[in-house]
């Protein structure tokens, strides 16, 4: 399998992963795995599958802005989609 097919599996992956059945969560993380997820560097990559692996009401909470993550990293992917998110 070549690292191009790699990449598309993953990013399938982790597409059907970002799917919270949440609409609240699924109209932020779905658009911005399937536009700008490959484009992240691997810091980036890697925090972004540490988020999706969260509990859906903490993902609520903190892209409702209700809360923050502990997890300065996690918090910063919260804000980085969320930026997306506004620019449309």
């Amino acid at each position: 399998m070549s690292a191009q097919e790699l990449a598309q599996q993953e990013l399938r992956r982790l597409t059907w992963h970002s799917r919270r059945g949440m609409l609240e969560l699924d109209v932020l993380l779905l658009p911005f795995t399937e536009n700008h997820f490959m484009q992240l560097n691997e810091t980036d990559k890697a925090v972004y599958r540490r988020l999706i692996d969260c509990e859906d009401q903490d993902l609520f909470n903190w892209f409702m802005e209700k809360s923050r993550s502990p997890d300065d990293e996690i918090q910063r992917m919260v804000e980085v989609i969320l930026a997306h998110a506004r620019q449309g």
